[in-house]
């Protein structure tokens, strides 16, 4: 496998990635009336944070298997803390999860933003991601809502990992 920043080109197969990857993966965790709502809106890649050169893909051959980054910005445009550094859209293909492709795409993540002076990692992470995040490291602080768009929020765990 081969990990690398995505490029504008990998957009549309974060977008497949995501949009298979999500409804799966989740399901067993939230209420199909959170689905419902979120799904649309979450499914979708993020062109800046693609192409920001802290977003990566997974990939088998030429087949993206994962995709997740990092930022100092945090998502949802909240204020910057200085050293924190933020997980950003995880995901791994729902027919390849328990192989290590997660944990190779987090360790680069982890790295690469240490290299850039992180001190901590942030994460909101999925009802579903809390035991993989717990596994690299991350100490769960406790239950969010991550406002989403107009009135749609998404239940969501806050985590951290400092380095």
């Amino acid at each position: 496998m081969d990990i690398r920043p995505t490029t504008r080109a990998d957009i549309p197969a974060v977008d497949a990635l995501l949009a298979r990857a999500y409804p799966v993966l989740l399901k067993p965790d939230y209420p199909a009336s959170v689905l419902v709502t979120a799904l649309p809106l979450i499914s979708r890649a993020q062109p800046g944070l693609v192409t920001s050169g802290t977003y990566y893909g997974v990939f088998d051959g030429a087949i993206l298997v994962g995709a997740g980054g990092w930022s100092m910005a945090a998502p949802g445009g909240a204020s910057l803390r200085p050293g924190v550094a933020h997980v950003r859209h995880v995901v791994t293909d729902p027919a390849r999860v328990r192989q290590g492709i997660g944990r190779a795409m987090m360790e680069r993540v982890l790295f690469e933003a240490r290299s850039a002076g992180a001190v901590q990692m942030a994460c909101q992470a999925t009802r579903t991601a809390v035991p993989f995040y717990a596994a690299m490291g991350f100490l769960a602080l406790g239950e969010i809502t991550v406002p989403l768009r107009g009135g749609i929020d998404f239940p969501a765990v806050q985590m951290k990992l400092d380095f």
